[in-house]
């Protein structure tokens, strides 16, 4: 634990320059006016970033990316408690209380409880983060190739189920992601699969066009196609917390913080099932039952709790498995992955002193959205008068150039208003993103892992079940696929009745 604290205050030290400190104020203002935009998400953010700190150095990339990630989860909360519409999916569940709170002349208030909660979610959650990343690398050193390739396919099923009304559309779009994945030159004999003779194809499709369209292009296709109408803000009282919400529900501070970081860990999960979880349990809990949906300040505080904590939770199966948690932690390995860091089994062997930068930059990002949260509100929510038809133009430009820019190839920018479409046509059709993005980044992984267990094996597939944590794997998926087509099976029943 000594080491472990010597190794932070390293990482503090470092990163405790005036420019990196400016970074930080900056990316986080980024993230969270993202968050406040209706129709702009996290991820979203994310890709966008990822396209324009190419050339930073790798520490100074992957701050601003965990600033904007950590301020856009925080961001989602203005608009939801002012408008009573979520600015990110994971805000949803504070509509409920806190759209509640600001008709009854408290928004000012609504929003010193989610600003509370979402420091204190990530606080847990980076706690958790540097207590338990070096516990689970050594975990992870036990895992082989058969583990690898159930876990990559595991983190596409769970995202397909969690994801989204209908498993079956869920699991149709991690399979296409899968798909797309194999596009291109294999990695043991560089043979061509799917190129039809187009050059561009043949050496893959680059993740972050792709990420850029299904979650950047899209979105502004969504958003064109569901008009915004101008907004009216209310005026609200203080936004300085109390100290009485803190004190009276700690309980649930600490319950929430730790299923949102319970919930990041899992493989393509996300914040929005780490907010209504907490919201779920902090209900459960509760001796005040009767006013949740009606501007409870426990409701509210369970909410932002649980899908702050949730951001360090994906992180940590990002670094120790290159797994990620959730769809914003995908576009954050893959800009890990260009900017030369390795994560997975070997980061606490190779570069142990990587997880103690990525806890200082949560650290920072945490104390940017309390200094936004409490100071900057008022002007910060002005944002949200911005006219659409401003703001679209301005982000497909940030889609095109940050698509090029990564190559200086036309055809990413193809691939990018491709997959937006793509991604506008699935959504439309009520087929969930995180899982299609989950695919590919998974495919790799997936497909690396199942050709070198049947090298290893000589073909023979009983390992696959014959090892304990990789049949555990396997009986984990199987039992998941059988009970979720058997709830669905009932429920259409139901409905037919």
């Amino acid at each position: 634990m000594f080491d472990g604290l010597i190794a932070f205050g390293r990482s503090l030290a470092h990163f405790g320059t005036p420019e990196v400190i400016f970074y930080a104020l900056l990316s986080s203002l980024v993230g969270v006016v993202i968050g406040a935009l209706p129709g702009l998400t996290a991820t979203m953010g994310l890709a966008l970033m990822t396209t324009l700190t190419l050339r930073l150095p790798a520490d100074q990339a992957l701050l601003i990316l965990i600033c904007t990630y950590v301020g856009a989860i925080y961001g989602g909360s203005r608009s939801a408690i002012l408008l009573n519409i979520p600015g990110t999916p994971a805000s949803a569940a504070a509509c409920l209380d806190g759209h509640m709170l600001a008709k009854q002349g408290l928004a000012g208030r609504a929003m010193g409880i989610a600003t509370t909660g979402s420091v204190l979610g990530t606080l847990i959650g980076m706690l958790c983060l540097a207590a338990f990343t070096p516990v689970l690398g050594n975990l992870a050193l036990k895992f082989g190739a058969y583990e690898f390739f159930w876990l990559a396919l595991f983190g596409v099923i769970i995202a397909g189920t969690l994801t989204g009304d209908d498993p079956l559309k869920g699991w149709t779009a991690g399979i296409a992601g899968l798909f797309v994945a194999t596009i291109g030159q294999e990695s043991q004999y560089a043979y061509e699969r799917f190129s039809f003779g187009v050059r561009d194809l043949a050496g893959g499709l680059q993740l972050v066009p792709a990420l850029v369209g299904a979650f950047g292009f899209a979105e502004l296709l969504t958003a064109m196609r569901e008009r915004r109408l101008p907004v009216k803000i209310n005026p609200f009282d203080t936004v300085i917390p109390r100290l009485r919400d803190v004190t009276q529900y700690w309980r649930t501070i600490v319950r929430s913080g730790l299923i949102g970081t319970g919930v990041g860990l899992v493989p393509g999960v996300g914040e929005d099932v780490a907010a209504w979880s907490s919201y779920a349990a902090a209900k459960r809990a509760s001796k005040e039952k009767e006013k949740f949906g009606k501007g409870s300040v426990e409701g509210l505080m369970a909410a932002e709790t649980g899908d702050n904590a949730c951001v360090p939770g994906a992180v940590i199966p990002v670094l120790t498995l290159a797994i990620p948690g959730s769809a914003p932690a995908a576009v954050l390995l893959a800009a890990m992955i260009i900017h030369g860091i390795r994560p997975g089994p070997m980061i606490m062997i190779e570069n142990p002193q990587f997880v103690y930068d990525v806890v200082a930059m949560m650290l920072f990002a945490t104390i940017a959205i309390l200094i936004y949260g409490l100071v900057l509100t008022r002007l910060l929510v002005q944002v949200l008068r911005v006219p659409q038809h401003i703001i679209v133009p301005i982000i497909f430009v940030l889609c095109t150039i940050g698509s090029f820019a990564i190559a200086g190839r036309l055809f990413d920018v193809y691939v990018m208003l491709g997959f937006g479409v793509l991604g506008y046509v699935l959504r439309h059709h009520g087929y969930p993103m995180a899982p299609l993005v989950l695919g590919i980044v998974l495919g790799e992984l997936l497909e690396k892992n199942l050709r070198r267990a049947l090298v290893l094996s000589d073909g023979d597939l009983t390992p696959f079940f014959t090892r304990p944590i990789s049949g555990t794997f396997a009986a984990l998926i199987l039992g998941t696929i059988v009970w979720k087509l058997v709830s669905l099976h009932r429920v259409r029943e139901r409905s037919y009745a």
